[in-house]
């Protein structure tokens, strides 16, 4: 079993890599590819730089080790640790020179994620989780990371990529509990989560994810004492419709409120 601070060491490595990689095409006049026919899904040579630095890293360290990566394809994943990447999470705010994309790095162990950062390396930000823990490096200072309490749905901040990917009955359920909460945002994408576990907003709801869009994300959002699921209430690990918050109760009334729309 690899330890937290095995993992948390080599994870800075890859972030490290990743970033060199990364950043210097972050606020440049960089040429952007599409990878869905009839819509847009951005890629750009720094998600294929980013990921390609970490894969390398990987290789070297953890041969035996498998790979989910966005960009580059998959391998050994019938391995007992899975490595499950993506390197920019957040390409359109990326492209835009917005800076809350990040980098996700994350672990499955037995098909479960029991490990993940997310850096952004252009603000020194670094999140960690390990599901018994979270914390948050920046300017070499660490801290913890703690959910709040949020019962009430009336009383919540909530985060989503963006009320159009929500079709059908998932938009009208959706579309109800953002008439509900407080307050909501909308293009956060990773770092909606992360907020989250930091304490600052209370839900996070999604469809549509891949497997390397929540992975590295669950582990810190359990650390920081939330609940992550999909909208089955079962494992995130697979991606699609997800529910996340800081506070179970609140994890309770919404799921509810999903359940007619999960599949």
């Amino acid at each position: 079993m690899l330890e937290t601070e095995d993992l948390a060491a080599f994870a800075d490595r890859l972030c490290t890599a990743s970033a060199e990689a990364i950043l210097p095409h972050f606020r440049t006049d960089l040429s952007v590819g599409n990878k869905e026919q009839g819509g847009f899904d951005p890629v750009t040579i720094a998600d294929r730089a980013g990921e390609t630095a970490i894969r390398e890293l990987i290789e070297a360290d953890y041969p035996h080790h498998g790979i989910l990566g966005e960009e580059h394809g998959n391998v050994r994943l019938d391995a007992e640790h899975v490595w499950v990447l993506d390197p920019i999470d957040g390409t359109r705010a990326f492209i835009c020179g917005l800076p809350t994309w990040g980098t996700l790095i994350g672990l499955n162990r037995h098909g479960e994620p029991v490990f993940g950062v997310m850096d952004q390396p252009y603000v020194g930000e670094r999140f960690y989780g390990d599901r018994r823990s979270a914390w948050l490096s920046r300017g070499g200072s660490r801290r913890e990371l703690k959910t709040r309490g949020c019962a009430s749905l009336s009383d919540a901040i909530i985060c989503t990529t963006h009320p159009g990917l929500f079709q059908g009955a998932e938009r009208d359920v959706y579309l109800e509990i953002e008439r509900t909460v407080r307050t909501a945002r909308y293009g956060t994408d990773c770092y909606g989560y992360c907020m989250l576990a930091s304490g600052q907003v209370d839900l996070v709801i999604e469809t549509g994810l891949q497997p390397y869009d929540i992975v590295a994300l669950a582990p810190i959002i359990e650390g920081a004492g939330g609940v992550v699921t999909n909208w089955n209430g079962g494992s995130p690990a697979k991606g699609g419709q997800i529910l996340a918050t800081g506070d179970r109760r609140l994890h309770d009334k919404v799921l509810a409120m999903l359940a007619g729309a999960a599949v």
